[in-house]
């Protein structure tokens, strides 16, 4: 679930997602929301169609969005990935994704070194070096899901 006008890198994203689920044999599609209204519909409809799940690109609009998509795959038992922590503090079920704390401390840096006289441009570009791995049981409970023992150890936090 993306939607085109604030999502960033999205054929980033979905090019390696096609190449996994063809691997897996799981059909897979995307949906486009610019509103409630389509996200609801798009959230009901993977709940009817068991086995299924979600995943949320990394997206502006959806992280202004997270409490409908939340509750609402809460209410269709749609199992949901996200790309950040703050949906599954908020009762997600599991998110993977960069570590936005740490992303802010390094751009601090930048900052820094750019009121210290450097220039933007002669500063190197930097990709994310640590990411972030949350579960939240509760959810994984009132869904029917059993987290194995060695997927909860490799988690950075766990909410239960």
């Amino acid at each position: 679930m993306f939607n085109p006008e604030t999502a960033s890198y999205v054929e980033y994203y979905l090019q390696p997602l096609r190449s996994v689920a063809t691997r897996l044999g799981v059909k897979m599609f995307t949906a486009p929301v610019d509103s409630d209204a389509d996200i609801e519909k798009i959230i009901a409809a993977l709940g009817s169609e068991v086995p299924s799940g979600l995943i949320t690109m990394v997206d502006s609009f959806l992280i202004v969005h997270r409490e409908p998509i939340i509750a609402l795959a809460a209410r269709y038992k749609v199992p949901a990935m996200y790309y950040t922590t703050p949906f599954v503090e908020d009762g997600g079920l599991i998110a993977y994704g960069v570590d936005a704390k740490d992303l802010f401390r390094r751009a601090a840096r930048y900052v820094d070194r750019i009121f210290r006289g450097a220039t933007p441009q002669d500063l190197p570009v930097e990709q994310p070096t640590r990411f972030e791995f949350a579960i939240n049981l509760r959810t994984a409970k009132a869904l029917g899901l059993t987290v194995p023992q060695s997927i909860l150890l490799r988690a950075d936090k766990v909410i239960e």
